[in-house]
């Protein structure tokens, strides 16, 4: 047999070159050139049977070497798929590398993924190969939601195993109205979700299931925009790739709780590190605290060091709520509403025996000693305070309880030094004032500087609680203090004596739930002017129970007249300037005649009109400069107790004018002639 093959060899075997061709893996239209050559050079009909049917059997193996390679391709991506799987991409990665994997392996025109919401429904998460967005309707993007049982996702999540279509639109199995499986199931209907599909202008589609064990947790879609017959293998290697999708989830899902786990440990570690770092604050600032009492500091360098470690306001109270120490400001404690708040926090604390939050940012502490009450902590933190600084607050309290008991301890350890040292400077005769003021200045004691002494007498109840109250005042305020006939008597620092009496008598009078009268003088600035205050103190006191005063406090001052008679030096001047001192300025100042007028006002019995002759001057001018007499010496100086004050501090005015005239000054003495 002689014939021209498609390469031209002539006389070459058809079947042989049919082989060489499928050896050198040439294409189709090769086979079908040389079949053609054949029947022009008039092969034989046997032979040219023979020819047909080698060319059909090469066809296979050219089918069959395609489907192989493809197949090859496939599993090459499947590994691939794999691999990245062990890559530390993200969910949305993943999903995106094996819709794009499988579109490009199958052929297709789109390719996307849905998973199941919390409550059934399902919704986009990844798509591949849409067409750009419309203006109008919805869209098969991420994030659109697909009802339960809706289509061949629907199925899917029923059956748990592939389906497809040829033609989505035309199959009627899709329809509302149609049925998956001899009618047993109907599929629901999404009207949004058909709506995105037919805008997509999808026909063949293929859907396949991503499972975690027994359970469907999403669908990996195929789909065309042609209507395409899908063969086993490529549906086959769509289930593969959901099956490495649902690998992917799992993965995604198991690093989101690892991470979310490593996230709280982190967390959990912080907030670790940030109390560790709060409990060595407190135990720090706890420390710094009790060495300022260790080392004797005062209350108000513990409420400094308080107010430091808080960054906050801190007031220290005694139990009858008035302020030992204070460093910073809270707001609001002159205000009634927030001082009953406050009183209430405060016994609230006291009967749960730890801080309690009075109002917003301010907090009470009990300062307490066993069962006893010390007063309390009041503290106001414009940032909050958290546990480890109530903790904190806690131990500063406890820090000034142990400070007001070792002041307590020390002044009763001193007492009897510091009352026989009292006991000698009101003696008579006094002791040698070189060495009390020696002893003095071993108690803390500097005598040099102003004094006032403070008479206090109980008026009911037992003395014991007020000699030790005044103990611990006394050694508070770097003073003295003794009893004598039943009455305490304080030596404290200070000029105002009406002021140190009313301190006492604010303190001691509720911590003994009964009145108390206190009587003072002074100041003095030697040891010598003791036993005088001390003298003057007893006549005050004997002079305000004589007038009804039982009870009360004040000082030989606030007696006006009857304090400058009860007085051991009889302080004129200091009585006249108290009375009219305002008016004798005031003339002094601006040569006015305020002085004149008030005693013609006293001699015409009162009366404006009369002052006014005998001044010889018209009423109305009287009458304004009464008005700013009344100014100067205050609105109640017309009546009867100031009245008698002013009356008779003009008298001593005028006597003390009158003896400074008569007063005879002596002439120097003339040196002695010379030769005398």
């Amino acid at each position: 047999m002689t014939t021209h093959g498609a390469d031209g060899a002539g006389g070459a075997d058809p079947l042989l070159t049919v082989l060489e061709l499928l050896a050198r893996q040439a294409p189709s239209a090769r086979f079908d050139a040389l079949l053609d050559g054949a029947r022009r050079d008039g092969l034989g009909p046997e032979e040219l049977a023979r020819l047909e049917r080698a060319v059909v059997l090469a066809g296979q193996v050219h089918a069959e070497r395609a489907h192989d390679a493809r197949r090859e391709a496939g599993l090459e991506a499947l590994a691939d798929t794999a691999r990245d799987l062990t890559l530390s991409y993200d969910l949305d990665g993943l999903l995106h590398v094996i819709t794009r994997r499988a579109r490009r392996l199958l052929g297709l025109d789109l390719a996307y993924v849905t998973l199941r919401g919390p409550h059934g429904s399902c919704y986009v998460h990844t798509t591949e190969g849409t067409r750009p967005g419309r203006a109008e309707g919805p869209r098969l993007a991420p994030g659109l939601r697909v009802a339960e049982g809706y289509g061949l996702g629907g199925a899917v999540q029923l059956h748990g195993v592939p389906v497809w279509t040829p033609d989505y639109l035309a199959d009627e199995r899709f329809a509302p109205s149609g049925s998956l499986d001899a009618g047993v199931h109907a599929p629901a209907f999404d009207e949004a979700a058909e709506a995105a599909l037919r805008a997509e202008g999808l026909h063949a589609i293929v859907a396949a299931p991503l499972r975690s064990g027994d359970t469907v947790i999403g669908t990996l879609f195929g789909a065309d925009r042609r209507v395409r017959h899908h063969t086993s293998e490529e549906i086959g290697l769509l289930a593969a790739l959901a099956d490495l999708a649902a690998l992917a989830v799992e993965k995604a899902g198991l690093l989101d709780r690892t991470r979310a786990e490593v996230s709280e440990l982190e967390r959990d570690s912080a907030r670790v590190r940030t109390r560790l770092t709060r409990m060595r604050h407190v135990s720090e600032a706890h420390g710094r605290i009790m060495n300022l009492v260790l080392a004797g500091g005062d209350l108000r360098s513990v409420a400094k060091a308080a107010a430091d470690a808080l960054d906050a306001s801190v007031l220290i109270r005694d139990p009858g709520g008035r302020s030992l120490a204070l460093v910073g400001e809270v707001p609001g404690l002159d205000e009634e509403a927030a001082e009953e708040a406050v009183e209430k926090a405060s016994l609230d604390a006291h009967a749960r025996r730890r801080p309690v939050l009075a109002a917003d940012d301010t907090w009470v502490a009990p300062v307490i000693a066993g069962s006893e009450d010390l007063g309390g902590l009041v503290v106001h933190a414009a940032g909050g305070l958290t546990g480890e600084d109530e903790r904190l607050l806690e131990l500063a309290a406890q820090s000034v309880a142990f400070l007001l008991l070792m002041r307590r301890s020390t002044a009763v350890a001193e007492g009897p030094v510091r009352d026989e040292l009292l006991d000698d400077l009101i003696a008579d005769p006094p002791h040698a004032p070189q060495q009390i003021a020696q002893r003095a200045g071993r108690l803390g004691v500097d005598l040099r500087r102003p004094h006032v002494l403070v008479l206090a007498r109980p008026e009911g109840g037992e003395q014991g609680r007020a000699v030790v109250w005044a103990s611990s005042y006394a050694y508070r305020l770097s003073g003295l203090k003794t009893v004598q006939g039943g009455c305490i008597l304080l030596l404290l620092p200070g000029d105002d004596a009406s002021a140190a009496a009313r301190a006492v008598a604010a303190e001691l009078s509720p911590l003994l739930g009964h009145p108390v009268s206190v009587a003072s003088a002074g100041p003095g600035w030697s040891p010598d002017a003791v036993g005088r205050m001390h003298r003057e103190a007893w006549r005050c006191l004997d002079a305000m129970s004589a007038l009804g005063g039982t009870g009360s406090a004040a000082s030989v001052r606030d007696l006006g007249f009857l304090g400058l008679l009860l007085s051991d030096d009889n302080d004129v001047d200091g009585f006249v300037e108290s009375a009219i001192g305002p008016v004798l300025d005031y003339d002094a100042e601006r040569f006015t005649d305020l002085t004149h007028t008030l005693e013609a006002y006293f001699a015409s019995g009162g009366s404006p009109t009369n002052a006014a002759e005998a001044l010889h001057v018209h009423p109305n001018t009287v009458s304004r400069r009464l008005e700013r007499i009344g100014d100067l010496l205050g609105p109640e100086w017309q009546k009867p107790g100031q009245v008698l004050e002013v009356q008779l501090a003009l008298r001593l005015q005028r006597t003390r004018e009158a003896l400074a005239r008569g007063r005879v000054t002596p002439e120097p003495p003339r040196p002695p002639e010379r030769g005398a």
